[in-house]
């Protein structure tokens, strides 16, 4: 069965087992990559349902500091909303990581189902995401790619629990810190990032006003074809509560996303700030049912079709290049990658990775999220992908 790694370092929180499946009957596959997959499984000893991401060892040649510091950040997290790792399991060739089973599926796919729903159901989902991230944030941890796709529900229950998945861009936060690694995806992520300046947990609070702000209304905040635009108004924080969709929204709503979409990061609201706003704390949230607008826009805006259309990474490359965005872009994502090589056609996912023709199939899956991301197909528990820390939607 499995044993206690007793090592010093790093490896000393791992059991070592020779084969995995005396210790979890594995079941439904739930999501497939180039050197990992995600297995439900059930504890043989206790009969409890989790979900097995069975990493291949080979895949991992060369990245175990990376791999290492993720599995750091994943084993300090305890909080009702945030997707746990529960055990960590190593066998000659594979690693294990244990994870909590979320099967109750992404927040904009229940709202569309619902017959009702009201800001208050909104302020209630982002209280929910506000008090665990400011969890993570005084732990030292930065999600650095929030966005709805790695908002689950616990259960298909209607009172369920929201849930924070896919660390895979988190990153722990030293003493007086500041990250400059592009990461994140660009409909979500704050103007500095896009910048390349240096950031730190202020990044987490814009992707919230986002959200906050889709929830309200169906539809991004930021949005053009044209990826360069798309990029100049994030940069600008240029957004509106555009009539008729805002109309029947209160203002204590359009103050709260305006106080977390603040373009200046020393200016936005802290999580502890947004905790403590009216319209989270206080009776200000609106009860009017807003369902068929919202709905009808989501619909429209977030369908399937529109989440598997190809994205070209090269051009998103390019554009940024042409935004001058700092000359360490290259370095950022890593010396492999040739940002001329023609892009190759990229896979279908809800959240579309940077597609670098460059990248090996085995450094794209070494960058996938270690919570439940896992190559290039949507699976049950979550279905954003990244690729060397800059992951786009589309």
């Amino acid at each position: 069965m499995a044993s206690e790694n007793g090592e010093s370092g790093g490896g000393s929180w791992k059991k070592m087992v020779d084969d995995i499946k005396k210790v979890f009957e594995f079941k439904q596959v739930l999501g497939t990559g180039a050197f990992s997959e995600v297995v439900m499984a059930r504890e043989k000893t206790t009969g409890k349902m989790v979900a097995v991401k069975c990493i291949a060892k080979k895949a991992l040649k060369g990245k175990e500091t990376s791999i290492e510091n993720e599995i750091a950040v994943l084993r300090k997290i305890k909080h009702e909303n945030i997707v746990a790792l529960e055990d960590i399991y190593e066998s000659p060739n594979h690693l294990y990581l244990i994870m909590q089973l979320v099967s109750g599926g992404e927040l904009f796919d229940r709202i569309v189902e619902k017959g009702f729903y009201t800001e208050m159901d909104a302020s209630r989902l982002i209280k929910q995401v506000l008090n665990a991230v400011n969890y993570l944030h005084d732990m030292g941890i930065v999600h650095r790619d929030l966005k709805p796709e790695n908002l689950l529900y616990y259960n298909p229950h209607d009172e369920a629990k929201i849930m924070i998945s896919d660390f895979g861009l988190s990153k722990m936060e030293g003493t007086g810190d500041v990250m400059a690694t592009a990461c994140g995806t660009p409909g979500y992520v704050a103007p500095e990032v896009l910048a390349q300046k240096p950031y730190s947990k202020a990044v987490d609070c814009w992707s919230i006003g986002v959200i906050a702000y889709i929830l309200l209304c169906g539809y991004p905040p930021f949005y053009d074809e044209n990826d360069s635009k798309l990029f100049e108004q994030i940069l600008k924080a240029d957004y509106e509560f555009d009539a008729p969709y805002w109309d029947d929204i209160s203002d204590s709503a359009k103050q709260f996303i305006s106080s977390l979409m603040e373009k200046d990061p020393e200016k936005r609201f802290t999580c502890d700030q947004a905790l403590a706003h009216p319209w989270i704390a206080g009776d200000t949230a609106l009860c009017k049912n807003i369902h068929e607008s919202v709905s009808r826009q989501m619909r429209k805006n977030f369908a399937k079709s529109k989440w598997r259309q190809a994205f070209n990474a090269t051009a998103v490359i390019r554009h940024m290049r042409r935004l001058q965005l700092g000359s360490s872009l290259g370095s950022s994502f890593g010396g492999s990658m040739s940002m001329d090589q023609p892009g190759q056609t990229p896979m279908p996912a809800k959240s579309m990775s940077v597609d670098c023709a460059s990248l090996s199939r085995k450094d794209c899956e070494l960058m996938t999220p270690l919570l439940y991301g896992v190559g290039s197909r949507p699976c049950l528990v979550g279905s954003g992908q990244s690729i060397k820390g800059f992951l786009f939607r589309h």
